[in-house]
């Protein structure tokens, strides 16, 4: 057997949190994928700091409205981690500059760098408490208002869809290759 790749610390701290909790879940792959859906989705729009709790609040209100259609909350809260402080301007760029084209407003476009240039001075507000929800909020909706928040729909939808699709995958496969290890597994030998 070869020797393994020793990976990076975040390259672990992502299979750890990520992917083995897809792996280990004794829920159905269902219930696993949706929770994959609801993350990915709540991941894609402009509400990093607060995206575990919407995850939560969206638990609570399908538990409450479809105990039948529930999701695994931990996987959710899990996958909405792809969105950051580091991933943040791009992502965000990218919502602004798709809203605009969907909009029909593109005239209005700025590069990257001024961009950037705007959310850093956003972001060296430093409100106390949990003032700063709001504060970032507004100023967010002064800048860049509507089209950031419908820029996110599309990649919301693509993102949780293809979540869906290649989680179910995934622990379809992971499975299966777990019960044929099970069967072929001869304990007299």
């Amino acid at each position: 057997m070869p020797p393994r790749k020793k990976s990076s610390p975040f390259m672990r701290l992502m299979r750890l949190r990520l992917v083995i909790p897809l792996l280990r879940g004794r829920h159905a792959a269902q219930n696993t994928s949706r929770g994959c859906a609801v993350g990915l989705a709540v991941a894609m729009t402009p509400t990093v700091g607060i995206q575990m709790a919407i995850c939560l609040v969206i638990w609570l209100f399908v538990r409450a409205v479809r105990p039948a259609w529930t999701f695994n909350l931990i996987v959710a809260a899990g996958w909405t981690w792809i969105t950051n402080v580091f991933t943040l301007p791009p992502i965000y760029y990218g919502f602004l500059v798709t809203g605009r084209l969907m909009l029909g407003n593109g005239e209005g476009m700025y590069g990257f760098h001024e961009f950037q240039t705007d959310l850093d001075s956003i972001m060296a507000i430093q409100p106390q408490g949990y003032e700063w929800l709001w504060i970032y909020l507004v100023k967010f909706f002064e800048l860049w208002g509507v089209p950031m928040f419908v820029g996110c729909i599309p990649w919301a939808i693509i993102f949780g869809w293809g979540g869906y699709v290649w989680s179910a995958r995934f622990l379809r496969n992971f499975r299966a290759s777990q019960r044929h290890k099970l069967v072929d597994h001869d304990p007299a030998e």
